[in-house]
């Protein structure tokens, strides 16, 4: 794992990066968390790592520019999860589910390079729809034994 590349936050609300000696924006702190740059951002007053609420804020931007990544119904789970036993156990599932998709991603990218074009676009198609059919068999399992109720699957697919 690489060093942790630091940004200071400064009470001007300007980010700093401290490798390029530079000013950044939200915008050049997502594409480096894209590019794989792991970062800490860190309160230039106070030295609190606040890496999780710039985050947030990229995330916040990101879901209100117009093509959301959560449903409402979805983002009404989260905040039901929050404050009760199962907290733990959701942040745990949800960590776990997102390391699953990544390495099924980079196992998928390396296999489209050693295919031909024409094959690379179905295969990509295909490992999609079974990563959404595994990610809603595994919502869809955590939630029994949560005794939640789930969203039926055919309103699920509708939107």
């Amino acid at each position: 794992m690489s060093e942790q590349r630091l940004v200071k936050k400064y009470p001007n609300r300007r980010l700093y990066d401290t490798e390029e000696s530079r000013y950044i924006t939200l915008t050049d702190v997502q594409k480096l968390v894209r590019d794989g740059v792991d970062i800490k951002v860190v309160d230039t007053q106070s030295g609190d790592d606040i890496t999780r609420g710039i985050l947030i804020q990229i995330i916040t931007e990101q879901e209100a520019s117009g093509n959301p990544m959560f449903t409402t119904e979805v983002l009404t789970r989260f905040i039901r999860f929050y404050d009760e036993s199962l907290q733990d156990a959701f942040s745990s599932f949800l960590d776990q589910t997102l390391k699953l998709y990544g390495e099924q991603q980079q196992q998928m990218q390396s296999q489209l390079d050693q295919l031909m074009p024409g094959e690379a676009l179905q295969t990509w198609a295909e490992l999609t729809e079974r990563n959404i059919e595994l990610w809603r068999e595994m919502q869809d399992s955590f939630f029994r034994a949560a005794a939640i109720p789930s969203e039926p699957s055919s309103r699920r697919r509708s939107k």
